[in-house]
């Protein structure tokens, strides 16, 4: 085979946290892997979009970062020597007559796989800016940002929060000991997220620690558009009624824009932009590809992290059924078979 043609067990779509525990239990089952992804590097929406987000909902951390969640998995799976196949995306998907796969990918990378799991996420992503003029004078100087990759940049800044979600609300915890000044803007006095959270937040409204603005709407963005500094964030509430907020930063979260892509082309069973798959086995439509994570929906399906996890074990327990139809297994638990030593 040509240097960038390769052959392996298992062709993991997607190197976020559940494509990274997927290649540690490919690896225990004694399988190799292949892992595809478009970003430069691993970790997927954590590294991208919330590297020092914390996240409070995985067993046994209290407390662990986006980024420092992605560095143990990618320490949990490195004994099994993945191959990572970075900064390109799976293009192509066939099934072979031998039931085998062939994955070509934008840069030219093939790769003949005995199963394929696809943990792509939510799909190619970006952020849903809000409809108003001028965000792009404002986006390349850091006056406008649709993620948080480091609390620091905020230090003593004025920063203005819009949205009513989780990454909103969670933002507006994390920064308001750290920020000068933290604003909440909101069409309506419910938010959407976690009912903790909100409790909190309606806690530091109360203690002036951070102001809410509601019931109010982006409007408007004022400053130097020749260098891109930020000064006011105007909002204004259904009647016209408007206030100019002082802000160096402006923080709008109204959710991602989630593309398919590709994915859309293989002949999946899609359901509004996820692939349906059995619950048991994770597996979709195509026998021998299989799809975990936020990509993946079943009824009662909950979109967590740790959801993930155990659908990655699933799947690749079922995709080594599928490699090896006629040989029979027992389940071994993680404490009698170990790890390879690094």
């Amino acid at each position: 085979m040509s240097e960038a043609s390769h052959s392996t067990d298992i062709a993991i779509i997607g190197a976020g946290p559940v494509g990274l525990f997927a290649v540690f239990e490919a690896g225990m089952l004694g399988l190799k892997t292949h892992v595809i992804d478009a970003l430069e590097m691993v970790g997927g929406q954590c590294s991208a979009l919330y590297p020092e987000k914390p996240i409070f909902d995985i067993p046994a951390h209290p407390q662990i970062t986006g980024q420092d969640l992605i560095d143990q998995l990618a320490k949990q799976a490195a004994p099994f020597e993945p191959t990572y196949h970075l900064g390109q995306q799976v293009t192509k998907l066939e099934k072979r007559d031998d039931g085998r796969f062939t994955l070509e990918t934008s840069v030219g990378t093939v790769i003949d796989a005995g199963a394929v799991v696809i943990a792509a996420g939510c799909g190619a992503f970006g952020p849903n800016k809000p409809p108003m003029d001028g965000l792009d004078d404002f986006e390349g100087s850091g006056g406008v940002q649709y993620y948080v990759k480091r609390r620091a940049d905020f230090a003593g800044k004025n920063v203005v929060i819009a949205g009513g979600g989780d990454s909103a609300v969670d933002w507006a915890l994390s920064l308001h000991d750290i920020a000068n000044k933290v604003y909440v803007v909101h069409r309506r006095p419910k938010f959407r997220a976690a009912p903790d959270s909100s409790a909190k937040l309606t806690a530091l409204a109360d203690a002036g620690k951070i102001e809410m603005v509601i019931p109010y709407q982006l409007k408007g963005l004022k400053g130097d558009t020749t260098t891109g500094k930020l000064s006011h964030v105007t909002v204004a509430t259904l009647k016209g009624e408007e206030l100019d907020l002082e802000a160096d930063h402006l923080l709008p979260f109204f959710g991602l824009a989630m593309e398919l892509g590709p994915i859309a082309e293989w002949g999946l069973n899609l359901e509004r932009n996820h692939i349906g798959v059995t619950q048991a086995t994770m597996e979709t439509s195509v026998p021998g590809i299989f799809a975990i994570g936020d990509i993946a929906t079943y009824e009662h399906k909950l979109k967590l992290i740790l959801s993930g996890f155990a659908e990655g074990a699933s799947a690749i327990h079922a995709a080594r059924g599928y490699l090896f139809p006629d040989k029979e297994f027992h389940f071994e638990y993680s404490t009698t078979t170990g790890v390879p030593a690094e």
